[in-house]
């Protein structure tokens, strides 16, 4: 494990571009590097055609849309499960706070199972690590479907969100298959399986409470994650870098070539626990200690818990305008409208970003990467702002398409602050970027957890009547404090990451190994100050 970062460093620069020194070394020739026990390690910049940036376009977007259905069912699979709380009440013949600390527990489980399972994917590879993944959550739900009290399925739901790899593994795939500088759209598209899986299951799982047992919520949850692990079992193959040199070692001592070995083959004390426990603590240590991380993973994380709140606020809102079971499910609807606009509008900005870094690959800064954020971020106060004062009803002559409109908004913000704030960790912190973007996922999941047991409380519990918009305000207002933020780290964000322990190992490193970026001495470019994101 302790070559992680090393290897993630190489991945991030042109395989081509080998240093004088590893060429004296013999770097540049086909069968590695020697060591001084005579074996040859091969290097990935040697065998480019045989690691995932060399698949086929076609081949990559294919593997991608199998971890997007993978993604959407992980996340599914938490987002369901609200629409079985009612039936589990009178099954069980326990409270609705009882009954939804099965949803808590498997989010709060997901935030810490997601950084456990991403160690294991660097060492073993992403196929094996998905696999037993899917395998062990599609278990879990077994007897959570048929369990005999409510005790049976919060424990298996915390096994069950701890088995769930999650965007750690799935976001290690684009890294895989892309470069840092070429990856973005990647990246969108893996943002969008997590937000979509979090707004299709209020829909999918509203039509589950009105025609079927409550059994039945976690057997599509069982059916829905057999289904991607059958296609990722067939059609996704092995793409971690340090995997497929150790197979391409094995051929060659297979056709001939002795003394040949991959990365994995000779390293020594593979799997030290000191190691592991390094590499799985850091993205918690710079949760704590840098303060980009922290900030946005926090702006993340309460957009990520708004939408679970707003699994509970949607019931009490519509049920004004004598809204069904199945038409409160389908309110849902605009949200995944808001998600798929917030990822067509961003391509543009995508792909601007794209061409300035072909003209000059160190034109721009990692704030450059807030830039679009800058303008859509407000959209989640002001959607909260919106649907608070349209939930007042009929009897104030609103009509119920108001607070959906509004609720477009608060999904346009939340895809692009979850887009917005990987796209810059990754930038930032380079080969820690796994470790940073870590720290995000942990504050979504972590903080959705949470607001699974205060949303219904938080919207019913206010006194008086016609109050329910209330604690939507209160989220507007929260929602104003915790962006802010994003406007201090776009301006101020090289000076903060000139006091980074970890960006400045970053640095260190490009510097060591010839680099230039954009603060490189009497270097010049012709992109703009605003483009560079200064």
């Amino acid at each position: 494990m302790a070559d992680n970062d090393r290897e993630q460093l190489r991945r991030d620069s042109p395989p081509s571009d080998i240093s004088e020194k590893g060429k004296a070394d013999g770097v540049g020739n086909k069968k590695g590097s020697s060591r001084l026990d005579g074996k040859i390690e091969i290097k990935e910049e040697d065998n480019y055609e045989k690691l995932g940036f060399a698949f086929p376009t076609w081949k990559k977007w294919t593997i991608l849309t199998v971890i997007f259905a993978v993604q959407v069912s992980m996340n599914f699979n938490a987002a369901v499960y609200p629409n079985v709380v009612l039936p589990l009440t009178k099954a069980f013949h326990v409270s609705g706070q009882v009954a939804r600390i099965g949803q808590m527990t498997f989010l709060v489980c997901y935030a810490f199972g997601s950084e456990l399972w991403a160690p294991w994917s660097e060492d073993l590879g992403r196929w094996p690590v998905l696999q037993l993944s899917l395998f062990l959550v599609n278990i879990w739900q077994i007897p959570c479907a048929l369990a005999p009290n409510i005790g049976t399925i919060i424990v298996c739901r915390a096994l069950g969100g701890l088995s769930s790899a999650g965007g750690s593994v799935t976001l290690g795939l684009v890294a895989d298959m892309w470069d840092a500088n070429d990856q973005q759209y990647a990246v969108a598209y893996i943002v969008l399986s997590s937000v979509l899986g979090s707004s299709i299951g209020p829909v999918v799982g509203a039509y589950i409470q009105r025609y079927q047992s409550w059994h039945w919520n976690f057997w599509i949850q069982l059916i829905f994650g057999g289904a991607v692990q059958v296609i990722h079992f067939f059609l996704v193959p092995e793409t971690r870098a340090t995997i497929l040199l150790d197979r391409e070692a094995k051929r060659r001592r297979k056709a001939g070539e002795s003394n040949v070995y991959g990365p994995n083959e000779i390293k020594e004390n593979r799997f030290q626990m000191k190691e592991l426990l390094k590499v799985w603590a850091r993205p918690f240590e710079m949760f704590v200690r840098e303060p980009i991380v922290l900030c946005l993973s926090l702006l993340s994380g309460f957009s990520d818990a708004l939408i679970y709140t707003f699994l509970e606020s949607f019931q009490p809102v519509f049920k004004q305008w004598n809204f069904s079971i199945v038409e409160i499910g389908l309110a849902f609807i605009p949200i995944n409208i808001g998600y798929l606009m917030a990822w067509i509008t961003y391509f543009p900005f995508l792909h601007r970003q794209r061409q300035i870094r072909r003209r000059d690959p160190n034109a721009l800064q990692p704030e450059a990467r807030l830039y679009w954020l800058l303008y859509t971020a407000p959209l989640e106060t002001i959607g909260l702002f919106g649907f608070a004062w349209t939930s007042l009803g009929p009897s104030r002559d609103v009509h119920w398409i108001a607070p959906m409109i509004f609720s477009v908004l608060i999904a346009i913000a939340n895809y692009n602050i979850y887009m917005a704030t990987i796209d810059y960790m990754v930038a930032a912190y380079g080969p820690y970027s796994a470790s940073a973007t870590g720290g995000n996922a942990l504050a979504r999941d972590f903080l959705a957890g949470i607001a699974a047991l205060y949303s219904t409380p938080f919207y019913e519990k206010i006194p008086g009547p016609d109050t329910l918009e209330y604690p939507s305000t209160i989220l507007a207002c929260l929602a104003f404090v915790v962006t802010v933020p994003i406007y201090i780290f776009y301006w101020k964000g090289p000076i903060i990451r000139e006091k980074s322990k970890f960006a400045q190992t970053l640095a260190s490193d490009k510097k060591g190994t010839g680099a230039k970026g954009m603060d490189s001495e009497g270097e010049k470019s012709d992109v703009s100050e605003k483009e560079k994101g200064l």
